[in-house]
C-alpha cells in the first residue's frame, strides 16, 4: 500500500496525539500529530526518509529544492530555496515572504539532505528570542498532498 493510501486509511480512525510511521517501496514517512479532527490536523514533525536521496549529487539536490518550491504552492506562504551547502549536500527552503506581525515571524522550513531525508517544520521567532518549532496546521487534503508530493519528489 502506498504512503498516501496508508495515510488515508490511518487518519480515518486515528486519534491525536499519535505518531504516524509508515513505509512503502523504500520510503519511510514519519509525522507527529498533535491535533486531528474531521477537517484538519496539526503536525509538529513531517519527515520522509529514503535511500534514493543518498546518492544524489549536489546539483540533483538543488534541482529537488527547486522542484519542491514549484510544487508546494498550497502552503500558507510560498517556499523558496534560501541556502545550498554543496559540501554538506543540503538544501534549505523557507517561506518567502514569511508571515509577520508586530511581535513574531512564522515560517516553514524544508530541509533536503543527501543522507536521505526531506523534512518540513513550522517555526516562530519573536524579537530577541531564538526560534521555536510550532505545529503546522493543515487541512487533511493539504496533508495528503504533502505526502504525495514528498513521495514523488524523493523517488
Amino acid at each position: 500500500m502506498t504512503l498516501l493510501a496508508q495515510a488515508r486509511v490511518t487518519l480515518q480512525t486515528a486519534q491525536a496525539p499519535f505518531r504516524f510511521d509508515v513505509e512503502d517501496d523504500g520510503q519511510r514517512l514519519t509525522c507527529d500529530f498533535t491535533v486531528l479532527d474531521s477537517l484538519a490536523c496539526a503536525l509538529s514533525h513531517f519527515e520522509l526518509s529514503t535511500a534514493a536521496l543518498a546518492t544524489k549529487t549536489p546539483d540533483d539536490l538543488k534541482r529537488l529544492g527547486e522542484k519542491l518550491s514549484a510544487r508546494l504552492t498550497y502552503l500558507l506562504e510560498p517556499i523558496n530555496p534560501i541556502e545550498f551547502d554543496a559540501e554538506q549536500c543540503v538544501v534549505q527552503l523557507r517561506s518567502n515572504p514569511p508571515d509577520r506581525d508586530e511581535d513574531r515571524t512564522s515560517y516553514y522550513e524544508l530541509v533536503a539532505k543527501r543522507g536521505g531525508s526531506l523534512s518540513l517544520c513550522r517555526y516562530v521567532k519573536t524579537p530577541g528570542n531564538v526560534r521555536e518549532t510550532v505545529p503546522m496546521h493543515l487541512t487533511r487534503e493539504v496533508f495528503f498532498r504533502l505526502v504525495g508530493d514528498f513521495s514523488a519528489a524523493a523517488a
